[in-house]
């Protein structure tokens, strides 16, 4: 199983990469998750044909499971991961990746977001999508036990969601 975490954060080592490999591993424990930061990637995510980048959206690409993560920026998730996702093409380019949107705030005003803002433009890309969002206080995650209750809540359905969805079509 091939799982990877995608931080849509503007500050490298931040706290939504710490929650999303937290995330990665409540899902799937047997799998260490390879991490794509996009702070790393800088104004290399701004044009086209970047060797690293497009290094990231095959890895990202390949993957069974991916946490996409980024703070709530604005109501929404971070330029950053828009211009990640930008990469990957439409209908297809996540086509047989299970997807998890996950995002963190301050407080409940945007606990939708994950659903309204980031899962539809994963599915727009061709992801499985199956699993709710997870919205996330970034003040309290490391303590409040959100993490472990939805990891417990989701496993059994993100293995068997990921492994049916990388099932090659035979029509």
């Amino acid at each position: 199983m091939t799982v990877t975490v995608v931080v849509g954060n503007p500050k490298p080592a931040s706290r939504t990469l710490t929650a999303a490999t937290l995330v990665a591993k409540g899902l799937r424990p047997d799998a260490e998750p390879a991490v794509v930061d996009l702070v790393d990637f800088g104004a290399a995510l701004l044009g086209w044909g970047d060797p690293g980048v497009a290094a990231a959206v095959r890895t990202v690409a390949d993957s069974e499971l991916v946490v996409f993560a980024s703070p709530t920026f604005k109501a929404t998730y971070t330029g950053l991961l828009k211009l990640f996702l930008e990469q990957f093409d439409g209908g297809t380019g996540l086509a047989g990746v299970l997807t998890v949107p996950v995002m963190l705030g301050a407080g409940p005003a945007h606990a939708l977001a994950p659903d309204l803002l980031l899962k539809p433009v994963l599915v727009e890309l061709g992801a499985t999508a199956a699993l709710p969002g997870l919205y996330l206080s970034d003040r309290t995650f490391l303590e409040d036990g959100v993490i472990d209750a939805y990891s417990a809540r989701w496993r059994p359905v993100a293995r068997a969601l990921a492994v049916t969805a990388k099932v090659p079509d035979h029509a």
